[in-house]
């Protein structure tokens, strides 16, 4: 088995691991514990304590060092498997057991961003001392489908691959704030917007930075900030493009914010969980994830 004893006395390396460095572990370790105990009372024992053969992943640290190093190397189950003495169906059964553990500790945590801005006045509870905001898309590559239809609604333009989609909005402090449900990775930016609407959650005094992805908003609120566009034979005034740069190196905390949650490569390497919808609960907790190391670093 993997020696989690030393990983855990070597930040580099717990980092390359599991993604989070020793003292944001230590912190997730006693409510992800609660949470597993809680979740565990409320399910039937099938045999007494004691009984069956001894597990491998015994201690919650193993159980939390598990899941979390599945979302960092996002090993195939075989490999997980090898890696921790169990069978490849332990492999699989441990990490769709553990992943809503994660989740819903993430989510008592506070780490976890909202699905969906509700009004001004939740935003503004949820999210004191935000002082400006980023939305943009982020695609994370899948499969080809083999349905045809499906090929199309997923395959993306932009990347020049078969995707799925989020909007995300992040803050300042290279939080997400917000993150939509996936979508099929076709699905144009000011489209998906318009449908999801996050920028009308978002208070009129804190700017919205946006791409020229969603061209048109800024028609529906005041307070956004977008690219000024050149003309078709136009040229930007000098102006204007030092707006745009200032813009650009301002907005470049999303990315950042993006790279941050796609250090974990179950939500950047090619999906290949068979689950419907499993991709959505892998980005959120990947998303809470790396809020937790913002808040805990």
């Amino acid at each position: 088995m993997l020696n989690i004893e030393r990983a855990l006395k070597q930040d580099r390396l717990l980092r390359a691991m599991i993604g989070l460095n020793r003292k944001a572990f230590d912190a997730l370790l006693p409510p992800f514990s609660g949470v597993y105990e809680q979740i565990q009372l409320q399910q039937p024992r099938q045999r007494a304590l004691g009984g069956g053969r001894k597990a491998r992943l015994r201690t919650f640290r193993d159980k939390l060092f598990y899941i979390l190093f599945y979302f960092k190397s996002y090993p195939t189950f075989d490999l997980a498997g090898l890696l921790f003495e169990i069978d490849r169906a332990q492999a699989h059964y441990w990490m769709h057991r553990l992943q809503p553990i994660l989740e819903a500790t993430l989510g008592e945590k506070l780490a976890l961003p909202e699905r969906k801005l509700t009004s001004v006045e939740a935003f503004v509870e949820r999210f004191p001392g935000v002082k400006r905001v980023m939305v943009d898309g982020t695609e994370r590559p899948i499969a080809r489908p083999q349905n045809p239809e499906a090929q199309k609604l997923n395959y993306s333009g932009k990347k020049k691959r078969h995707t799925r989609k989020h909007l995300a909005a992040v803050d300042q402090g290279k939080r997400v704030l917000v993150l939509s449900k996936a979508r099929e990775g076709k699905l144009h930016d000011k489209k998906f917007h318009d449908e999801d609407d996050i920028v009308g959650g978002v208070p009129d005094e804190i700017p919205v930075e946006l791409d020229l992805g969603f061209l048109g908003v800024q028609k529906q609120y005041d307070n956004i900030r977008i690219p000024h566009k050149k003309t078709r034979g136009g040229e930007l005034t000098p102006e204007q493009k030092a707006d745009n740069r200032a813009l650009s190196q301002s907005r470049v905390v999303c990315e950042n914010a993006f790279a941050g949650v796609k250090r974990y490569g179950a939500v950047s390497a090619v999906y290949r969980n068979r689950i419907e919808a499993f991709d959505d609960h892998l980005m959120l907790t990947a998303a809470g994830l790396w809020n937790f190391y913002l808040m805990a670093a």
